[in-house]
């Protein structure tokens, strides 16, 4: 597990990186809007348009949440993989997810498709960034899974049952959520922007917590502030 890195470059911003931080941490971690998060950072006395909140967004959710991915251990070897349809300005558009048995998310691909063509690449793309071959595949009975499977994954072990499959059918409800908040996504690129930063930032602050005590549940959190704090560089004073 990676323990060190560079911090982002905040050179050239006016506000300090601990308001920067916070303020994507609030977007990312609750079902917030940019607005809300403006209303929150007013209340402290921090004046800051929801605009200059949707660029700290843009340009810093994804380099935290890429170094939160990369600190995180190694994911389960049973994957759960499931295809959910989104209807971005009338049109359908079909988001691939795949959790493991734990219910951390390994990946997330929004294709026009739900064929073997778009399943397999949504295969490729977890082989590559996770970098390990998973002992089990669990999927809905859609025809396309079992097709890429037997050319991506031959010797891999695939369940199909729909019942199988709740891990990671739950794991969809976040983004429904978002959905509504953000009064639906406008295009398939802004799903796949905005998921990619969003899954591993909210993730790592939702430990399992119906399978933790009060004290070990805080005793977790606080380390994954901490986790936090060195992504994003910032330096609490003791």
């Amino acid at each position: 597990m990676k323990t060190n890195s560079i911090a982002p470059d905040y050179k050239g911003y006016r506000f300090p990186l601990e308001i920067i931080s916070h303020a994507v941490w609030l977007y990312f971690r609750f079902s917030l809007s940019f607005r809300d998060v403006e209303e929150l950072l007013a209340q402290r006395g921090i004046v800051v348009t929801y605009e200059t909140v949707r660029q700290w967004c843009l340009t810093f959710g994804q380099s935290y949440a890429n170094e939160l991915r990369h600190r995180r251990p190694r994911c389960g070897d049973i994957w759960h993989m499931d295809e959910v349809v989104l209807t971005i300005r009338g049109k359908k558009q079909v988001l691939w997810r795949a959790v493991d048995q734990d219910g951390n998310v390994l990946g997330i691909l929004v294709q026009s498709r739900r064929n073997t063509k778009a399943a397999k690449r949504f295969f490729r793309k977890l082989l590559k960034g996770l970098q390990y071959v998973p002992r089990v595949i669990i999927t809905d009975k859609l025809r396309s899974y079992g097709a890429a499977k037997r050319e991506i994954l031959p010797g891999v072990e695939h369940r199909q049952h729909k019942r199988l499959n709740n891990r990671v059918e739950n794991s969809h409800q976040p983004t429904r959520l978002r959905e509504k908040k953000m009064r639906r996504f406008k295009s398939a690129k802004q799903v796949q922007r905005f998921l990619s930063a969003f899954g591993p930032i909210s993730q790592h602050f939702q430990p399992r917590r119906h399978r933790l005590g009060a004290r070990e549940y805080r005793a977790i959190l606080q380390t994954r502030f901490q986790t936090w704090n060195e992504v994003t560089g910032v330096k609490l004073v003791s």
